[in-house]
């Protein structure tokens, strides 16, 4: 139920954050005792912040509220954003990975780490061991971004956006 229910709340709950000027991440609908749990994760290129995490949360709950025929109990309504350990499954999650350290499984072959460069349609631009490549994200089983305390090396950056800028050029 909780599924098919999910299912049918999607459009409702995609609309709702789309007002608010984000991306519906995921959502989630589970049986939390008399209640239902709705769990709602927003994205956006620039990040989310707290205050813009209660703006969506009081969007998509007068959504849900006007719309309360479809859930047809109460509910528990918690929004967020998408943690450093989502994997990055769409291309927008390797656009907004921009320049970070990224851990790789490819579906052939073994992992590496890589930093994102240009994120194409059906592939991404990376630097690993000094050389920039494509990688095909069919090509790819799991990506998760990996956490840096510190800033990445300039010489890292120049080399991805020099790479940016030549693909711009050929593609003119």
């Amino acid at each position: 139920m909780p599924n098919e229910l999910a299912s049918r709340l999607e459009p409702i709950v995609a609309a709702a954050v789309e007002t608010a000027g984000f991306d519906l991440d995921s959502l989630e609908v589970q049986q939390a005792g008399r209640r239902q749990l709705v769990k709602v994760v927003v994205d956006s290129d620039d990040g989310v912040g707290l205050d813009e995490v209660a703006a969506v949360s009081r969007t998509v709950s007068a959504a849900l509220d006007e719309n309360e025929h479809v859930l047809a109990s109460a509910y528990t309504l918690e929004v967020t954003s998408p943690g450093l350990d989502r994997p990055l499954t769409q291309h927008r999650h390797w656009r907004r990975a921009r320049f970070r350290l990224v851990k790789i499984t490819p579906v052939e072959g073994a992992g590496y780490v890589a930093r994102v460069g240009y994120a194409g349609e059906k592939s991404v631009r990376v630097l690993a061991e000094g050389r920039i490549s494509d990688v095909s994200y069919q090509s790819v089983a799991k990506a998760v971004v990996e956490v840096e305390f510190k800033q990445p090396p300039a010489e890292d950056l120049k080399q991805l956006t020099a790479d940016e800028e030549q693909k711009k050029e050929e593609s003119k």
